[in-house]
């Protein structure tokens, strides 16, 4: 235990924990991470270039799949090396100032992530609802400002978090529950009286995720209504399979944050490394498959990628030929 006078902390340090029980094979627990991570940056980052440099793919659709993998890049780049340096080299402590900012980060991120998936529902809305409008109503300029909602919204509510944070004592103990540092957790090892910071988060998770997720069943029971309205069955066929991919990274995301809520409220107490395995679906999952499933079901990404590496790939025949 350490005594610092430039913060309201007893403890100067926050120790993340990897998966109880299973310490002794860290090192081969982490082969797949070290897989994950990689798909994740070369999943995503194809995929944000793909669209940046094909003038076809600047349509709302792919403008949200880009931004959706900017967001798994962030949310990636703040858990994964965390998890890893965890399993590789069994280091688990964090200053309270790098647990904060991870904390930021990472509920930042989470944050837009959610509010980017129920832009892309409400995308998938008027696409199948009103097609004929489709690309009057969602402008380049109407694509900006909701991009630019996203960060302030996610900005206003999430700023505060930290900045609460650093009024409160932290000596019950300094060993947090999951393998990054989340809110959450954090408040519940403090000393001092965590009403404000409860309510706060409460509040941020109501109106943020919460909210975006009850905005996205209403999105979908319209496109049901849709769908339904239509006289042909091929028709509606091909309406339903365009939602598929969003309707994947719907489940990918909120399905593991909603069990692990459901079990901390309502659940019998389950060993621990059952929460910390459903927290790593939560925010490590989502980043991996998201490319995955948008490069397998998507036609125009999937050719796009085959053409942008054939054109690399004949520049450097080319290139030899040469010389």
């Amino acid at each position: 235990m350490l005594h610092v006078n430039i913060t309201n902390s007893i403890f100067s340090t926050f120790l993340v924990t990897g998966i109880p029980g299973l310490e002794a094979v860290y090192i081969w627990i982490a082969i797949p991470f070290c897989a994950m991570f990689l798909i994740t940056m070369v999943g995503n980052m194809t995929i944000i270039i793909v669209i940046w440099r094909e003038q076809t793919l600047h349509v709302p659709m792919y403008l949200f799949l880009a931004m959706l993998a900017s967001s798994d890049l962030g949310l990636s780049l703040f858990t994964f090396p965390t998890l890893l340096r965890i399993f590789l080299l069994n280091d688990r402590e964090l200053t309270t100032t790098a647990c904060f900012t991870q904390m930021f980060f990472i509920h930042t991120f989470q944050d837009l992530e959610s509010a980017i998936i129920l832009a892309m529902a409400f995308d998938r809305y008027v696409a199948i609802s009103h097609p004929l409008h489709y690309h009057s109503i969602l402008t380049d300029t109407v694509i900006a400002k909701i991009g630019l909602a996203i960060v302030v919204r996610t900005l206003t509510v999430q700023v505060p978090l930290p900045i609460l944070l650093k009024r409160l004592y932290f000596c019950h103990s300094n060993v947090l529950s999951h393998s990054y540092c989340l809110h959450p957790d954090i408040i519940k090892l403090s000393c001092s009286s965590t009403t404000v910071n409860s309510i706060f988060g409460l509040f941020v998770v109501l109106s943020t995720m919460g909210l975006d997720f009850l905005l996205i069943l209403l999105s979908y029971a319209l496109i049901l209504k849709t769908v339904l309205s239509m006289a042909s069955h091929s028709g509606r066929l091909k309406a339903l399979n365009t939602c598929i991919s969003h309707l994947c990274a719907v489940v990918l995301f909120f399905t593991p944050m909603i069990c692990l809520s459901m079990l901390h409220r309502f659940g019998p107490r389950l060993p621990s490394h059952v929460y910390v395995t459903l927290a790593n679906m939560h925010f490590l999952i989502p980043p991996v498959m998201n490319p995955i499933v948008y490069v397998v079901k998507t036609k125009q990404i999937r050719d796009k990628i085959q053409k942008l590496f054939i054109r690399k790939a004949t520049k450097k025949a080319q290139a030899a030929s040469i010389t």
